[in-house]
Parts: structure tokens; sequence; C-alpha cells
């Protein structure tokens, strides 16, 4: 009996020393009226929590409360959508009471919806919607089966003879094929822009750019080869290049040049978003390059590079600004106040959306 008590025992102890470890069911973050936001993250043992975003220029510390609870409360935010991520005794981490996550492959950032009071051109709007599909392609350039992302845009009937043009929209560096819907909200820019008739119907298509253990320019043969055809085969669309366009940022941006330019003949569309391009296959393309400019100007309707002036690109950007003119190559750019966030990304795929297939 008295073993049974001691055992009775060590279980309410075992239980109530669980119930005392158990993190505390928080709300993080938590997006007022007045467009303030607090951020909470519960660590009784850590010594140090700052709160790194991009709604500011430098991360900024938490304050930790008797329960072990650190929160900051940043005021006035400007309405749109923003990573974050806590630096927890100098880890970085994302916020677990939060489900809405940064699609990227390398960091671990969470992400916050600023709406506002008026509604942003990427907000969830009571407009006809289109569809997001998970779409698997068998690539022989790389000898595998690969997922795609397909927009399908509202109205879209894959019985009736209509066709689309498309767009072929790449990611960032270390992002993946969900990033320009999860944190760029393609699809809801395009909902909206196409409700407004400011954008044509069209079919987006977000490809996996990432193709590493192969070589990367292996990415423009995928693209080609493989990812085109199996679009034109299984979709109503438009198979010249006046109806094919491409855009990218970043790392993605670089590669929408790359596979742009070696294949004028199939796009005629090129928007490039503050591109990185320090890689071996845009010198390759690029250094000592003597293109037909006249031929390349009467084959693209539309060449854009798109930059922020706090970009840390800003200045190879502006470079290679000045390379396409001295090639005589015809180009529009858009300089916009920002750095090389997803905030301005949005705002170029607006820029772009609503020039193409005109």
């Amino acid at each position: 009996m008295k073993k049974y008590i001691y055992t009775v025992f060590i279980l309410f102890l075992s239980v109530q020393f669980a119930i005392a470890q158990r993190a505390p069911r928080l709300s993080s973050p938590d997006v007022s009226s007045d467009n303030s936001v607090t951020f909470r993250y519960y660590s009784p043992n850590s010594k140090n929590v700052l709160l790194s975003t991009e709604i500011l220029k430098e991360p900024i510390a938490l304050t930790k409360d008797d329960k072990g609870v650190w929160t900051v409360t940043l005021s006035k935010v400007k309405p749109d959508i923003y990573p974050y991520s806590f630096i927890v005794d100098g880890v970085e981490t994302d916020d677990p009471n939060n489900t809405y996550l940064f699609a990227n492959e390398r960091f671990k950032r969470s992400v916050v919806d600023v709406p506002g009071n008026k509604p942003l051109i990427h907000s969830l709007k009571n407009v006809p919607h289109g569809k997001i599909s998970y779409r698997f392609y068998n690539s022989k350039t790389l000898n595998k089966t690969r997922r795609v992302l397909v927009y399908t845009p509202p109205g879209f009937n894959m019985q009736e003879s209509k066709k689309y043009p498309v767009l072929y929209l790449i990611h960032g560096g270390s992002d993946t094929e969900e990033t320009w819907t999860k944190v760029g909200k393609a699809n809801l820019i395009a909902d909206n822009l196409i409700a407004e008739g400011k954008a044509k119907s069209m079919i987006i298509v977000m490809p996996y750019g990432n193709v590493r253990p192969a070589p990367m320019p292996d990415f423009t043969k995928d693209i080609i080869n493989d990812i085109i055809p199996f679009i034109e085969s299984n979709y109503p669309v438009y198979n010249d290049s006046e109806h094919r366009a491409i855009a990218g940022f970043s790392v993605g941006g670089g590669q929408t040049l790359n596979i742009g330019f070696t294949n004028t003949d199939k796009f005629a569309y090129i928007s490039s978003y503050a591109p990185y391009t320090a890689t071996e296959e845009f010198a390759k393309n690029f250094t000592n390059w003597n293109p037909d400019a006249k031929k390349v100007n009467e084959q693209l309707k539309l060449f854009t590079i798109s930059v922020g002036k706090d970009d840390f690109l800003y200045k190879s950007v502006q470079a290679n600004i000045s390379m396409f003119k001295s090639k005589n190559i015809e180009i529009q750019t858009l300089i916009v106040p920002g750095g090389h966030t997803w905030m301005n990304c949005k705002l170029y795929l607006t820029n772009t959306l609503q020039q193409l297939f005109k």
C-alpha cells in the first residue's frame, strides 16, 4: 500500500512539474487596429531575445516578464506583409506561436500581415479567384520528377477552347516554388488586377529554381526543355513568344536574364527584379556579349529591370542596366525606395502584370 501511495505521489509530482514547465499559450504576433504589432516569445532561461524584422532597419530587444515571456510592441507599422524572426541568445528562430511561415530553405522566419484600413493590392478581396495547383513533371534534364506551382485565373476552364498567355515566375535564392504565393501573394495580386481590368487573364507558372547538386545553369535547360513543354501539353496556352513572359527576383532575377536573353525567340517579355548576377552562367552569357540589338529589340515587346534604392544589389543592378543600354537594348527601369525585400517584390510584380500581353 505504501509503495502504491509513493508511486501515485511521484506521478502527481511529475504531472505538476510538466504543467509547470509547459510553455504558456501565447498570441503572437498581435496586430491592432492602430497598426501596432506585438510580438511575444516564451523562453524563461534565455538571457537575450531580439526581434529581427524588415519593419525595422536593426533588430530590437524584447523585455522579459516574471513568467519568462518576452514582449515588444512596434507602433504605426506601415501596412504590408513582413518577414520576421527571433534571435534567442544569438540563435535565429521562427515564431513558434505563428503558423504563417516564410517558405525558404536556409533561414527560419515567420510572416506578419499588417492589413491596415484600406485593402492593398495583395489583400484577399471579394473578387473572383483563380486556383493554385501543385503539379509534378518529369525533368529529363535533371532525371527526376519535380514540382511546379501553376496559377490558373478566375473563370479558367480546361475544357474550353480559349487559350491563355503564360508568365514563368522564378523565386529568389534559397526560396522555394511556394514563396511567390505564400509571401509574394502572386495569386491574389493577379486576382485583384484581373478583377480591376488592369491585367490580362494569364497562367502563372512558378518552378523550383534550385537544381543542385546539378549545375545551376541546368535550370535554364529545365525551363526550356521540360517545364515549357509540360505546360503546353497540359494547359490550353499559346505557344508563341508573344504570349510567353519570364520574370524573377534576386537569384531568380539573374536566372530570368540568362533564360530570357539566350531565348529571345521564346520570350517576348523579360522582367528582372533586383537581379543577382555574380554567377558563372551570367558571366558566360554576357561577358563580351555582342547581340544583334535590332533583332533583339524587335523580338522583345518589353524588357524591364526593377530595384530598390536601398537594395544591397543596387550598384550591380545599375551596372547591368548600363551594360544593356550600352548594347543598345531597349530597357525600362523601375527604381523605388526600399531594399531587397518581398515588400518590393510585390510592387515589381504588380507593375509587371499590368504591362504583359497588352
